[in-house]
């Protein structure tokens, strides 16, 4: 990055960039509560997901109407639970709901954890109450040792001491970015649960658009596909749902991926018996 281009960076110290943000914060969190009074015994996985996504561009489509050149929209694809399966919810299911939204690529990110068919008043008991709160400690810890003068090492081993204390396990691997206007994967990461490698090498786990990345495709769909990622994404992470073609969506990423221009986000699961 050229000295030129450092100096243009907009950053929260302007008053524009803040209220980007806060409007960004403000759809991610209707639309999390919508989809949280969505999600009962008995709806798709793959509904909810649609959903949130429509719900994502119909609100930031409201927006800064007159600015026609600024994009805005999605910042990471609606994901719940496991979010390459269309799973029916049942009741007692642990669900997951993480989506982000961008204004004029200023990211907020947001993600809810709960139990379907718990009623209003009630309690969630047991080792799915040990998980949820666990993971809410974390991001407790982490909104306190987040700041000037600490190292990510010491939010990774608070982490750690949180979910052990419960006898949960902090998901292997799993990144938390830095974010910067387009760029929802910065530099600067926390890792949880980091194996010896990770801990050398934290490695990049739906797809994203490697700006830095350049190669002539040679397949017509290739080239048609890229071309719609980076007039409708830009740098932002995406889901092959989103296209109206998915049969010729899923041919053109597989050369766009080979050659590195598109970067895969890995699907991350539980392991059989563990929390």
């Amino acid at each position: 990055m050229s000295g030129e281009d450092e100096q243009q960076e907009q950053t929260i110290a302007e008053d524009l960039v803040v209220t980007k943000y806060k409007m960004g914060g403000d759809i991610a969190n209707r639309v999390l509560r919508s989809l949280v009074e969505a999600s009962s015994s008995g709806v798709s996985v793959l509904s909810l997901c649609e959903k949130g996504d429509a719900m994502i561009m119909e609100e930031t489509g409201k927006i800064f109407k007159k600015e026609k050149e600024m994009k805005k929209g999605i910042a990471f694809p609606t994901s719940i639970s496991v979010n390459n399966c269309d799973y029916i919810l049942k009741e007692g299911d642990l669900v997951k709901i993480d989506l982000g939204v961008h204004v004029d690529g200023f990211i907020a990110n947001v993600a809810h954890t709960f139990v379907i068919g718990v009623a209003q008043g009630s309690q969630v008991t047991g080792r799915k109450a040990d998980v949820i709160k666990a993971a809410h400690l974390c991001a407790e810890a982490a909104l306190r040792l987040v700041k000037p003068g600490n190292q990510n090492t010491q939010v990774t081993e608070a982490w750690n001491k949180v979910a052990h204390s419960f006898n949960c396990t902090p998901i292997e691997g799993m990144l938390s970015h830095q974010l910067k206007q387009h760029v929802i994967d910065g530099e600067k990461t926390i890792i949880q649960n980091p194996t010896d490698q990770q801990k050398k090498d934290h490695e990049k786990a739906e797809f994203e658009r490697d700006p830095s990345k350049q190669y002539g495709l040679k397949m017509k769909t290739s080239r048609a596909f890229f071309s719609e990622v980076e007039r409708r994404f830009d740098a932002m992470p995406f889901t092959l749902r989103a296209f109206e073609d998915e049969k010729k969506a899923r041919m053109g990423v597989v050369e766009c991926a080979k050659h590195e221009l598109l970067q895969p986000f890995n699907v991350l699961y539980e392991k059989e018996g563990e929390s």
